[in-house]
């Protein structure tokens, strides 16, 4: 309907072949309008004060003033919803981690070794995220304001048990706003975790390993990106690689992960669903507790179903904290949450739990 209100969209790129593409794949949505672009991060600010956007699209690497430096100044002067325009290499990866930290919402990746070619394989993800986070607009500033001063829960380490708890594994499925929220549970989980910690987070494969180094650097838990075969341990953090599905296997007494294509045509790779089944399946539904986190679509659904019908244990994330509540929303909706709570709880929660 012509009545239907416009997205507002500015695109900051230092590439005028990447401006022009960005531009016209969004231009193909009737509800999406470009009404500025800009060359560098200073010129983004400049435009976002003239133009007041809904929502930015944001090129990292850029004369002048880098996309990085620009989220910092825009998060704290002029908020507005950012998504991070990155390049797939390990150098992209960490300052897409830096801008998420900053307060970007999400980012999508460009591969330019074949730009005409990759650029148009993005038009359906940019397009759909865009549409996602605008829905959430109006809970931005709600948003940026917990963002500012999250307060996490301290864990009670009394609480975590040492050995002998129920659960041998917490299954966690992220994805949209989620590498900002795993930094504020992972972290804070104890390194005497009796459990194992398994995290599907949507994230292309150059991403994930940089993103589990990260993880790893400050956290109590040994947090990796999962390599196939490795022997799953309590007190370890297992992050899916980007593009490929994880999985358990039992051999005699040790689990070990499996790492596979298979399913070819999933939606998701990896797939919070396929983890989690695999998990119900390898240590029992009643050994599993699911974590669904930030998200769109409804990914790690039928794995939740699984784990809740077979007796075992799930949280879902509240929709005050999420970025996106769509796979929580998900869960919630078929009453297969045993507790919904907020980002800043989680950890303490998954403790409490295990």
């Amino acid at each position: 309907m012509e009545t239907e209100e416009k997205i507002r969209v500015l695109v900051v790129d230092d590439s005028a072949f990447m401006r022009s593409a960005i531009k016209g794949m969004l231009q193909i949505d009737p509800q999406l309008q470009v009404i500025a672009t800009a060359r560098d991060g200073e010129e983004a600010i400049e435009k976002i004060r003239q133009y007041k956007p809904d929502i930015v699209t944001m090129d990292i690497e850029m004369p002048r003033m880098d996309g990085l430096t620009a989220t910092r100044i825009i998060m704290k002067e002029m908020p507005v919803p950012i998504l991070i325009v990155s390049s797939l290499s390990e150098e992209g990866a960490q300052v897409t981690f830096d801008a998420l930290e900053a307060g970007a919402v999400d980012f999508i990746s460009k591969d330019l070794g074949n730009r005409s070619l990759n650029i148009l394989n993005i038009e359906q993800d940019i397009i759909a995220k865009i549409k996602t986070i605008f829905h959430r607009k109006k809970d931005f500033g709600r948003f940026m304001e917990r963002f500012r001063q999250s307060q996490i829960v301290p864990v009670d380490t009394r609480l975590a048990p040492l050995g002998g708890g129920n659960v041998l594994l917490v299954a966690i499925g992220v994805s949209t706003g989620g590498p900002k929220a795993l930094h504020d549970v992972i972290p804070y989980l104890p390194k005497g975790l009796s459990a194992a910690v398994a995290v599907v987070q949507h994230m292309p494969a150059a991403f994930t390993k940089s993103f589990a180094d990260r993880l790893n650097d400050i956290s109590a838990l040994e947090v990796q990106e999962a390599q196939d075969g490795l022997v799953v341990r309590p007190g370890m953090a297992l992050v899916a690689p980007g593009g490929r599905h994880m999985r358990f296997r039992r051999r005699n007494l040790e689990v070990t992960v499996e790492i596979s294509d298979i399913p070819r045509d999933s939606l998701h790779k990896p797939s919070a669903n396929e983890m989690m089944l695999s998990a119900v399946k390898t240590y029992g539904a009643s050994r599993v507790l699911g974590v669904i986190m930030t998200g769109m679509g409804n990914d790690g659904l039928l794995g939740m179903r699984a784990i809740k019908s077979g007796g075992g244990k799930t949280i879902a994330q509240d929709e005050a904290s999420c970025v996106v509540y769509g796979m929580p929303k998900a869960v919630v909706d078929e009453g297969l949450a045993n507790k919904v709570v907020p980002l800043e709880q989680l950890a303490n929660e998954i403790v409490n739990m295990v």
